[in-house]
């Protein structure tokens, strides 16, 4: 296999969403480009995308399509590894695939450290060897929020509920999240705000102590953004995708998920009404329910999710080009 030293062997150049970089490399059979975002912060996400441009003549009729992987290192040890899809399934054996990648960064993480990136790739000609590109990455300290919850009887209750049914349906949602189905390319535009307000009362990533009425506590982290607002405030899709679950959950109240991506999915808990089903295409600002204060919660407000290859991730971290789309 040979190996690419980003550093000394391909060109750079600055773009203008995230803080990102664009790679060029060629050889005599194939060019391309892998755009990637080279900082972040704990439970954001590294995005990286490819494109390449493959002789005609170097590729035979029946050779194999491209393969690419990124990988995540904190010095010599193998953080997180992840598969490059293709944005377009005509492309598996074509000439100029286009391709998309992402790891999530881990909220239970501070930062900090040396880190790299390696992409691993073959592009199917038989006399080219798989190449690997070894990328710089820096992964930023964080501060998490702490903060102590006092929940009443009910809440309690719910926080504690080791139901069957409640069991269930976490087992359903984790089945859900878990899913990575490369054909499901619904958008690859920045998010928007799913609501219409500024006024966030808890923040993704903040280490929260439950403390129950019996005088019990367990500690967790909190896995999205809270808005504090009035029930019956409208609540739009983040994106264009597929409604794969809409639901009463014993926890998260009415809630819906969205599929956006290969493992790239939006959730939206606490409502008092739903206006989609499972199965139903939503297009980006289209109205999906309405806030409420189902579930455990201790006043109306949108809890709003992104979960990426099953982790928790920033969601307003994908309100920036995370996909690399041409301007």
């Amino acid at each position: 296999m040979k190996k690419i030293i980003a550093f000394s062997l391909l060109t750079f150049a600055l773009l203008c969403q995230l803080s990102a970089k664009t790679v060029a490399f060629q050889t005599d059979n194939y060019s391309g480009t892998l755009s990637y975002n080279d900082i972040a912060k704990p439970g954001e996400a590294i995005f990286a995308r490819m494109n390449l441009k493959i002789s005609r003549n170097a590729k035979k009729k029946n050779s194999p399509e491209v393969q690419a992987t990124i990988e995540l290192f904190k010095e010599e040890k193998k953080i997180d590894s992840s598969k490059f899809y293709f944005l377009n399934s005509k492309q598996r054996r074509q000439n100029t695939p286009d391709m998309l990648a992402a790891i999530p960064l881990s909220l239970w993480s501070n930062g900090g450290g040396e880190h790299s990136i390696k992409v691993i790739f073959s592009t199917g000609i038989p006399e080219e060897a798989a190449r690997e590109i070894i990328l710089p990455f820096t992964l930023e300290t964080v501060e998490w929020n702490q903060e102590v919850l006092e929940l009443d009887e009910r809440n309690s209750g719910i926080k504690q509920d080791m139901s069957p049914e409640r069991l269930t349906q976490i087992e359903k949602l984790n089945g859900i999240l878990s899913t990575i189905n490369t054909q499901n390319i619904y958008s690859l535009k920045p998010f928007i705000m799913p609501v219409n307000t500024n006024r966030q009362t808890a923040y993704c990533g903040d280490r929260r102590t439950y403390s129950y009425t019996n005088g019990k506590s367990s500690t967790s982290l909190h896995y999205g953004n809270d808005y504090g607002i009035p029930e019956g405030t409208d609540i739009f899709a983040c994106s264009d995708g597929k409604v794969v679950l809409a639901d009463f959950r014993v926890s998260t109240g009415w809630s819906v998920v969205i599929e956006h991506l290969p493992g790239l999915y939006s959730l939206y808990y606490h409502l008092s009404s739903l206006n989609v089903k499972d199965g139903d295409m939503v297009r980006q600002g289209e109205k999906i329910g309405l806030s409420g204060a189902t579930g455990l919660a201790t006043g109306p407000h949108l809890h709003w999710e992104v979960r990426l290859n099953m982790a928790a991730v920033q969601p307003t971290f994908f309100m920036k080009n995370f996909a690399f789309q041409p301007e």
